[in-house]
């Protein structure tokens, strides 16, 4: 029996400052919810990291990732997932972007047919950002939100029809500094579920539509099982049929396109399909691979959808979710509207439209934008090319992607222009995300940590092997301390960055170096900048 010392020890206690908006979402039940989550979950949660620490050694040791044995049987039998929820099952364009208010009221008005409102890779998580956020998407489930611009004056509330909510919350790694277990940091993704579940759960069946999620960077079925448990416990701990809530996952680390079928077999009662999160995948594959020296990969603009193990992943996706009759939802483009040139506008807005023109001919049953610009542009090409609500039933690529096809090398040339790009957007990223912008224009694309991984983690990559560059040069710390240098003493004096940002840059500057030349490749950039927040 526990003792009177060990069972206060199992409570959640808020360290940050509390404020109306806090006092609203942090009611008593609801940190008892999200108490007995932490209870019974937070520490496989913590096995879970552990596991992927042994994959790590396993990776570095020579053996290539693989299809499993041991579940060959769920691949091979013949199996569906639940059925689509009808408020599911047209989702050709999907906006995403942070929680804050006016992003909020935006998106669920920009004429999408989803709106992923992210509590992760877009949301810089402040304290003030993770709960006011609850708060806000609290009054975009009651059409209750509303929003007045303090410059212009210029007020914004929501269209009688909206995009329907998903939510994105944070990865396994991610933890929440602000509320402690048993005097640790509470984990990230038992908050935000728990919290948007437990607020908006029965309110959302009442409006005809449920509690639907996004999952971020599992690399393993055994995480998705991970948070089939957890909702399985959460619908019956509030009362509400189990199988209520539908989540999609994004397959954005190079392990989990192995185990495909078995992420969905794991969640099949709670599954809305698979996206290709396609930044964090090709992150996840450098950070992977990185202590194998022939795994060097070219500049990051090279490193398209059309790049070999790029076209086999996305290829796998729909494959294995038409089989199980769930969406396959195709991946961002970080384009966004260029001001003031036309010209450059209709490039960027060209890209788009070739972007989703494949991903509708390749199978994909949707696709997502950062910008509410963007919505109707992909909205034309998916309702010429698939006029149907999903195309599950009606196109899937042929053949069998093989194992060696999804861990590929690309190929292309690493340039100096390439060097001082990552350099350049890396620093502006952070010193964004630290002054609480997890969403960053930047070099008119849309950067949110996915893409600065891919930045730094080739910026480690290439210092660590000392790459040839296309000149014949070799990136050594001379060299590349001399590039750095440079980049950061443009930030100082150009225009080009934020003024929002400036306060920051010195101290992101500093930060990012020392994650590049560190002697490992740190997991997260988030989780070892947490404490500059």
């Amino acid at each position: 029996m526990n003792t009177l010392a060990e069972i206060d020890k199992e409570k959640l206690i808020v360290n940050a400052k509390m404020n109306e908006a806090k006092d609203f979402i942090l009611t008593g039940d609801a940190m008892q919810f999200i108490t007995e989550l932490h209870k019974r979950f937070d520490a496989d949660r913590k096995m879970l990291l552990e596991k992927r620490d042994e994959d790590q050694m396993r990776l570095d040791s020579g053996v290539d990732p693989t299809f499993l044995d041991n579940t060959a049987h769920i691949r091979c039998s013949e199996w569906k997932v639940g059925p689509i929820p009808e408020d599911l099952m047209d989702r050709r364009v999907e906006i995403t972007g942070p929680v804050d208010r006016k992003m909020i009221i935006n998106a669920l008005n920009s004429g999408a047919k989803v709106f992923m409102a992210d509590l992760e890779d877009s949301n810089s998580p402040t304290w003030d950002n993770v709960i006011e956020g609850q708060k806000n998407l609290y009054d975009g489930v009651r059409k209750e939100i509303s929003f007045i611009n303090p410059v212009n004056g210029k007020n914004y509330s929501l269209n009688d029809e909206t995009a329907t909510l998903m939510v994105r919350p944070r990865g396994l790694h991610l933890e929440e500094f602000g509320i402690e277990f048993k005097g640790k940091p509470a984990s990230g993704s038992l908050i935000d579920f728990g919290l948007y579940f437990f607020h908006n759960a029965k309110e959302l069946l009442k409006r005809g539509s449920g509690p639907y999620f996004y999952l971020p960077k599992l690399e393993h079925y055994r995480e998705a099982r991970w948070w089939n448990e957890v909702f399985v416990f959460a619908q019956e701990y509030m009362g509400i049929p189990v199988g209520t809530i539908r989540a999609t996952v994004l397959i954005e680390t190079i392990l989990a396109s192995f185990q495909l079928d078995e992420i969905l077999y794991e969640l099949r009662e709670h599954s809305a399909g698979l996206n290709c999160g396609r930044w964090d995948y090709i992150f996840s594959f450098i950070k992977r691979f990185r202590n194998r020296p022939n795994y060097i990969f070219p500049d990051r603009d090279l490193l398209t959808m059309e790049v070999p193990f790029m076209k086999a992943y996305s290829q796998k996706v729909i494959q294995v979710c038409h089989k199980r009759g769930i969406h396959a939802m195709g991946g961002m483009a970080a384009q966004i509207p260029v001001k003031n040139n036309p010209a450059e506008n209709d490039m960027a807005m060209e890209k788009v439209r070739r972007d989703k023109l494949r991903e509708v001919h390749d199978g994909h049953d949707g696709t997502w934008v950062a910008h509410p610009a963007l919505v109707q542009v992909a909205m034309d090409i998916f309702n010429e090319h698939m006029p149907e609500p999903n195309q599950i039933e009606t196109r899937t690529p042929e053949g069998i992607i093989r194992a060696e096809e999804l861990i590929a090398v690309p190929q292309g040339a690493i340039t100096e222009a390439g060097v001082r790009k990552n350099i350049n957007v890396g620093i502006q990223y952070l010193a964004a995300w630290l002054s609480g912008n997890g969403a960053a224009a930047i070099h008119n694309l849309m950067e949110d940590a996915a893409t600065a991984e891919i930045s730094r983690a080739q910026l480690w990559q290439w210092l660590k092997r000392r790459a040839e560059l296309s000149d014949g040069s070799r990136l050594d710390e001379y060299y590349f301390d001399k590039l750095y240098t440079q980049e950061v003493q443009k930030l100082r004096i150009e225009r080009a960055m934020n003024p929002a940002w400036k306060p920051k840059l010195e101290l992101a500057a500093d930060k990012y170096h020392e994650l590049i030349t560190a002697e490992d490749l740190d997991e997260f950039l988030t989780t070892e900048s947490l404490d500059l927040l």
